[in-house]
């Protein structure tokens, strides 16, 4: 059984466990209201962006248009580049391991393809730079600012490269905001674009032929997508760290509380074994 000096040890460090979960999900909180509030701001924006696309695509089409976009070159699909998002910390409960249990499943799903990794934060790109994965490119310390200069960045750089025929599908692994309880593991392929052409377009005054539009638009397309998943991802981790380090705090209270227990026990058998030895001291001299 353990001293009371090992159970009040145990019971001070226990505790200040205990502050560090409560003040990491305190800064959690706070951190997850301001993404909330920027991904809020950015779903209306990147619906009616893809909206837009559709009827510019729509427009093209109508006037015969030649719709034929580097970025919507369509090809058999041997080398493809999976965009990872992952964040750069840990302590964020499944967060991590989900996003990545999912790449491992794209992996085996894609046997005998060409797959590389574009890895953005730095738990998915420790993992998989010991694996036998190909890491096209690394990017951290850019999910939790999620600045758009940062995202644009990245969409250029891939972009270029399935223009330049380097990759000929592109695919975004990351976790969609829900609430803070639920994040949605999202799989979506980002390039080539998807445009769906509608029969009926909006009637726009185009200062520019709409098929010229569109190739202004669609590189643009790419930039919001990977804006999009960085934001998403900001929030899902920061709810998941607040969730994480909630339950912590809990568990830790109840560690306290069972060792608190075990120390009134040991506590109370030294007490009674004192008084017994004084009992029986006194009634041996009698």
């Amino acid at each position: 059984m353990p001293s009371l000096i090992d159970l009040r040890r145990r019971i001070r460090s226990v505790k200040n466990t205990q502050q560090i979960t409560k003040a990491m999900k305190m800064v959690a909180a706070a951190k997850l209201r301001r993404a909330q509030e920027r991904v809020l701001a950015s779903r209306p924006y990147a619906e009616l962006y893809t909206q837009m696309l559709a009827d510019v695509a729509g427009a093209a089409a109508s006037a015969g248009g030649d719709l034929s976009h580097p970025l919507l070159e369509v090809r058999p699909e041997q080398k493809i580049l999976l965009v990872l998002v992952t964040s750069d910390r840990g302590l964020a409960g499944a967060f991590n391991s989900n996003l990545i249990k999912a790449a491992q499943g794209f992996l085996a799903g894609h046997k005998g393809k060409q797959i590389y990794l574009e890895a953005i934060g730095r738990k998915g790109r420790d993992f998989f730079s010991r694996r036998e994965l190909r890491v096209n490119g690394e990017h951290l310390g850019v999910v939790d600012k999620a600045r758009f200069s940062d995202a644009s960045a990245i969409a250029t750089k891939i972009a270029k490269a399935y223009a330049e025929g380097d990759f000929d599908a592109v695919y975004l692994i990351y976790n969609e905001f829900k609430s803070v309880m639920t994040q949605k593991l999202t799989l979506t392929q980002l390039l080539p674009v998807k445009v769906t052409a509608g029969e009926e377009p909006k009637d726009y005054i185009y200062e520019q032929p709409p098929a010229q539009l569109l190739g202004t638009l669609l590189p643009k397309y790419v930039e919001t997508g990977i804006y999009r998943a960085m934001l998403e991802s900001a929030a899902s981790e920061h709810a998941a760290r607040m969730t994480a380090m909630d339950a912590a705090s809990s568990n830790a209270a109840d560690v306290i509380e069972s060792l608190t227990l075990n120390l009134n026990r040991v506590r109370q058998a030294g007490i009674t074994k004192e008084i017994i030895e004084i009992v029986s001291g006194a009634a041996a001299l009698e």
